[in-house]
């Protein structure tokens, strides 16, 4: 059975009209939103029809119909204009709030994550990109108590990392400058795979007999050196989740989804630069029926991408969300490259 014009109008006015307060469309609902301009009769027909498709499903007897997954794959890549660009006053509201953002890559990400979410109404989460060449090019020590001192490490990104540290003996005037001098000579400027056990207690001893005191110094910078390279995904507006589906095990699925950093970046990480819709029957490690993600790939500069998106209900209106996630992805990636934001 063809799917011809007529079809695809009701299809997408069913979507559209349970996007809007979640209860099945009957006929009557269908008519109104046509103007009348079909019989009631002929929208149950081709209603049926698509049902037999596949493409809706009808949750009761005498309910009307509500889109099936299959329904929501075929409206988003056929019948889904994901809209144009934001208005200029929205584009500015969104630029002032990337220019009072922290520049450093994981306080951006995250602050981008708590903007969108708050704008959308929406789970939101972004990931920073993994580079296996992540180097640092400065370390700082800084004492911050008597046992303790503060590990400050810039990535050759820009980036600032900080780690404490406990030490077993009390600092000595000097010490830090002497740690932070070891640290710069040994460990900058290489690649988290070249930095071995060996490589870290050579670089402990050259601080002379009394090593092993300051040897968590040490480590203490390979692990932000290591940390440096790494994907993190930041997770803003979960008070939002409970919205998504209706289905205790699908939330208790999406909890444990969410909470799994490494099975949530594989999933938020898009093939391409156009803004995607995963839906969560799509999803065989963990299907979530009724909940989806959106996602948008930026680009960091040299070669390294991260992505941002929305979490929510396959009903969330897509058009409307689209050109704002897109927008927050632009900003992004020009803040963690360093470009400078055009005017509007």
């Amino acid at each position: 059975m063809a799917m011809d014009d007529r079809k695809q109008r009701v299809l997408r006015a069913i979507v559209t009209l349970y996007g809007i307060d979640g209860e099945p469309v009957g006929s009557g609902s269908l008519a109104r939103e046509f103007g009348h301009a079909v019989s009631s009769a002929t929208l149950r027909s081709e209603m049926s029809a698509l049902t037999k498709l596949g493409l809706l499903e009808q949750p009761h007897t005498s309910a009307g119909r509500v889109p099936s997954a299959k329904g929501y794959r075929y409206y988003i890549d056929n019948l889904l204009d994901m809209g144009g660009a934001l208005p200029l006053p929205e584009r500015r509201e969104i630029d002032a709030l990337f220019h009072a953002m922290d520049r450093d890559p994981d306080h951006l990400a995250q602050s981008a994550a708590q903007a969108l979410s708050g704008m959308t109404g929406c789970c939101v989460f972004a990931t920073t990109p993994r580079s296996e060449d992540m180097c640092i090019a400065h370390y700082e020590v800084v004492q911050v108590g008597r046992y303790a001192a503060a590990v400050l490490a810039v990535t050759n990104a820009g980036g600032v990392r900080t780690r404490t540290v406990k030490l077993d003996v009390p600092l000595q005037p000097g010490d830090a400058a002497l740690l932070s001098g070891t640290l710069n000579r040994s460990l900058t400027f290489r690649r988290a795979a070249d930095i071995g056990e060996r490589e870290v207690r050579a670089a402990a001893q050259t601080l002379g007999g009394g090593y092993a005191v300051y040897y968590p110094v040490v480590s203490a910078a390979v692990t932000l050196l290591r940390e440096a390279g790494r994907a993190n995904v930041y997770l803003e507006g979960q008070e939002h989740l409970p919205e998504c589906t209706d289905r205790p095990e699908t939330l208790r699925r999406l909890m444990a989804f969410l909470g799994n950093a490494e099975v949530l970046r594989r999933y938020a990480a898009p093939k391409t630069d156009r803004t995607t819709v995963l839906l969560g029957d799509e999803m065989p490690e963990c299907p979530m029926p009724g909940v989806c993600l959106m996602t948008k790939r930026y680009h960091a500069g040299g070669g390294l991408t991260g992505a941002m998106g929305l979490v929510g209900s396959t009903r969330m209106p897509y058009r409307e969300l689209a050109p704002r996630l897109e927008y927050f992805a632009l900003l992004l990636g020009e803040g963690m490259s360093g470009r400078p934001q055009e005017e509007s």
